[in-house]
């Protein structure tokens, strides 16, 4: 018996050191990827010596003879340590998925290639003005560079995702930043899937309670639509679920309730303490790990420049110079269209356009699946743009037979000059410079705010789409692309794109609130982001006389939600303190104690408070019950609180009470009585998750950032070590926004919000601050991948000097280029 058990202790030592030594081997193969940033190269495609010195934080800040090798530095720094990211961007815009990840992507990569948006990119490089085609190659030129290196010195493939997907690394061209400019146009539209939702509801709702759920911002007057079915006859009424394009982690396809959000604002010297500009900006994107945002300081010959980068393009696209600084929100601007396209029935390779029959466009796609045969498709267009399947965006649901849907979108353009545009800003020394290079800007449509020493400004940037009056649907609704009134007539002039310069006010804001109300054709939008956060901030502005850098900072931070404060006491107005006293452990003392924890509540969204979660998981079941009974499975298109929607429910605004009454039942049924039986649906569900002790709950908990790695995040024992969980305050209506996931079984998820936040104050432009959401690394084992994370979830910030000097004294590292030839 002593022997066996022997002899087992030494098999078991034998495994544990066999499993150590596999280890250290695993290490040592995926460590060979992390960069040395110390090290120099003596390298091709520069003129002379360049430094990267990474300060404390692994900002690199670039130092270089020419622009063109400052450009080739970035190119370089952002392959050392962003390579896996930028491959897969680019793979994704050019419907390449599926080389590498089979038949799980064929889906996502057909409809990119009916984008066609990689072709275009190509051909908008000779577009381009000069020196941006120079700062393109030269990028393109570093990143390649990079690559050259990992490809003759063994540097662990580039990256550790290398090991597990194809190391095959085709260089790096100048179209390529171009394509992913467009494939960030493509995740910040988010019009096809709100004209086809609004389509689809037109048929099963009658027009009244069509603006109670999908109501216009309030006090813009809109003209009442024809429903889908005068529009477009031939479509039946159906109330099943929302198909979307794919909910795949490597889907670029948004939402409509993701596509785009941020905030920015900016105060006149007048209203700033300390007599300088102050600016400040939070983009919202979806999370990943890690974050598309890359900090950067590019000393430039016209100075030098700091901020937010995307791994992929040569351009600082948010931050600030010594004169100026400039900050993005999402427009939330209509530059897409669909189109009911009718096909000849005598020839299918027809389309009907004002002026007879025409021949579609084609050409032949091959998609190349892993582990499976090639895919051929076809893509076809007319001229209003290309077409798109049935299958995606839930088309086929509004398409009558016969007939086939196309878009037009802004982005669709082989003439696109938004890099130049994105150069120009970044080189601007003033706001009127800067407003003039956004002349040259197609798409994605976005406000930018801007200071400088004297003033602020909120310029509109992007192609605006010229309509006619006479559309039909006015681009709310797919609509006959055979008819000459609803096609496109090019673009208006960039004269009409909003605009404010130097406000009385001295304040500047956006939350992707609307900012015009300008009848249509000129109206940008009828459809905007924010409702509710603009609120919140306006009364923030209003209670100070003049802001300070920490005002600023205190207001992006900001937890209190407006929507809470407003919905609670109209849901609640008949259940506060009413009823008598019940016995602990009933269903009616349940919701008598999260009356009196919802009582004392000021609103604020804290992840360590329990009313954050009552308050959602209430307002969510009370949504669902209101809308579920009138749309059955189409309601799951709606999976985020409505707050006009509630607001006008609660207010019986033009009879819309009438959604309180279940029709399926016999009884009438009162608000009130639907604002009780959620709340007790909503306690039995949080108290199955979270335990019966109401006071105990923490909104944290279920309000977890998820910044996922989009391909390794949901493999077992990996995504431990390369997913970054943060639990964090705010929630879809707080300044500090912290989009919640909506579905599923964890709804309350923060999945999109402000990756980048920087406060730019030009009293002091070296007082300057900013921060993103994980680290700069996208190597899971270096220890850049996640530290800035925790920094940004306690509301922190690093310098954001161009101080050279500064980012020298406590450098991590110091990459010098040398030109191989001199």
């Amino acid at each position: 018996m002593f022997l066996v058990f022997r002899w087992m202790l030494r098999l078991f030592t034998g495994m544990i050191v066999l499993a150590l030594l596999a280890l250290v081997i695993l290490y040592y193969f995926l460590s060979r990827s992390l960069p040395d940033y110390s090290e120099s190269f003596t390298i091709d495609g520069i003129t002379a010596p360049v430094e990267i010195v990474r300060n404390n934080d692994n900002v690199p800040h670039i130092f270089g003879a020419t622009d063109e090798d400052v450009y080739f530095a970035l190119g370089f720094a952002h392959a050392q340590d962003r390579l896996w990211q930028m491959t897969m961007l680019r793979r994704t815009v050019q419907g390449r998925l599926s080389e590498v990840f089979g038949e799980r992507t064929l889906k996502i990569d057909e409809l990119l290639r009916r984008y066609d948006l990689y072709t275009l990119a190509l051909q908008s490089v000779e577009v381009q003005d000069e020196p941006t085609q120079r700062a393109l190659e030269a990028y393109a030129r570093g990143v390649n560079a990079w690559i050259g290196q990992v490809n003759e010195d063994a540097r662990g493939r580039g990256a550790p995702e290398f090991f597990l997907f194809s190391n095959e690394i085709a260089a790096w061209q100048p179209a390529d930043s171009i394509a992913i400019l467009k494939l960030m146009a493509l995740q910040l539209s988010g019009q096809i899937e709100s004209e086809v939702l609004r389509a689809r509801v037109s048929l099963v709702l009658p027009e009244a309670r069509l603006g109670d759920i999908l109501p216009d911002d309030p006090g813009q007057g809109v003209m009442a639509l024809p429903d889908y079915a005068e529009i477009v006859p031939g479509v039946p009424a159906g109330t099943g679920p929302l198909r979307r394009a794919s909910a795949d982690p490597l889907s670029p396809f948004p939402t409509r309730e993701r596509a785009g959000a941020s905030n920015a604002w900016a105060a006149a010297p007048a209203r700033s303490a300390a007599g300088g500009s102050i600016l400040a900006n939070d983009p919202h994107l979806g999370f990943t790990a890690p974050t598309v945002w890359y900090l950067a300081r590019l000393e430039l010959a016209s100075g030098g420049v700091i901020g937010g980068t995307i791994p992929g393009i040569p351009a600082v696209l948010l931050g600030r110079s010594e004169r100026l600084g400039w900050g993005l929100t999402s427009s939330y601007l209509d530059d897409q269209d669909l189109f009911i396209e009718e096909v000849n029935p005598e020839n299918p390779e027809q389309y009907r356009t004002p002026d007879g029959w025409k021949e579609f466009t084609t050409r032949r796609s091959i998609i190349t699946v892993k582990d499976a045969a090639p895919v051929t498709i076809t893509l076809r267009w007319t001229d209003n743009g290309p077409v798109l399947p049935g299958s995606h965006y839930d088309l086929a649901s509004v398409t009558p037979p016969g007939h086939v849907v196309s878009l037009a979108w802004t982005a669709l353009s082989g003439a696109d000059t938004s890099m130049t545009a994105a150069i120009r800003t970044m080189q601007a020394g003033s706001i009127t410079e800067a407003m003039e290079a956004g002349r040259l800007f197609v798409a994605p449509a976005q406000n930018v705010m801007l200071a400088d020493q004297r003033g602020i400004a909120l310029q509109m940037v992007g192609a605006m789409p010229a309509r006619d009056r006479a559309h039909q649907s006015q681009g709310r609704m797919p609509a006959p692309g055979w008819i000459a009134a609803n096609r496109w007539q090019g673009v208006l002039p960039y004269e009409v794109n909003p605009r404010e310069m130097n406000p009385v006010s001295g304040l500047l804001g956006n939350t992707n609130n609307k900012t015009v109300d300008r009848p249509f054709p000129e109206h940008v939008s009828f459809d905007w982001g924010d409702t509710q956060r603009i609120q919140r901030w306006l009364t923030l502005m209003k209670a100070r006389e003049v802001h300070t850098r920490e005002s600023f900072i205190e207001a992006q931070l900001d937890t209190v939600s407006f929507t809470a404060r407003s919905l609670l006491p109209l849901i609640g107005a008949d259940l506060w303190f009413t009823g008598e006293a019940a016995p602990e452990g009933t269903p009616e003392r349940l919701r008598q104690r999260a009356l009196e924890i919802l009582a004392a509540w000021n609103g604020e969204m804290s992840e360590h408070l329990p009313e954050p979660l009552i308050y959602q998981a209430w307002v969510r079941a009370l949504q669902e019950r209101l809308i579920r009974d009138e749309m059955g499975p189409l309601a799951d298109a709606f999976t985020h609180i409505q707050p006009l929607f509630l607001e006008r429910v609660y207010r019986n605004v033009d009879g819309a009470s009438v959604w309180c009454d279940v029709v399926q039942s016999a009884a009438v049924e009162s608000c009130t009585d639907l604002a009780r039986i959620a709340l007790d649906e909503a306690l039995l569900t949080l108290v199955e998750t979270y335990g019966p002790n109401p006071e105990s709950w923490r909104w944290g908990d279920a309000h977890q950032a998820t910044h996922d790695h989009p391909v390794l995040g949901n493999l077992p024992l990996l995504r431990y070590f390369v997913n970054i969980r943060q639990s964090t305050s705010g929630d879809d209506h707080t300044l500090l926004r912290g989009k919640t996931r909506g579905e599923g079984p964890e709804p309350f998820q923060n999945v999109h919000g402000a990756g980048y936040r920087g406060v730019y104050d030009f009293a002091d432009p070296d007082s300057s601050v900013f921060i993103t959401s994980t680290g700069q690394s996208g190597h899971p084992l270096s220890r850049f991948y996640d530290d800035l994370g925790e920094m940004w979830r306690r509301g922190e910030y690093v310098p954001m000097s161009l101080d050279p000097e500064l980012a020298r004294a406590a450098a991590v590292g110091v990459t010098v280029l040398s030109p191989s030839r001199p």
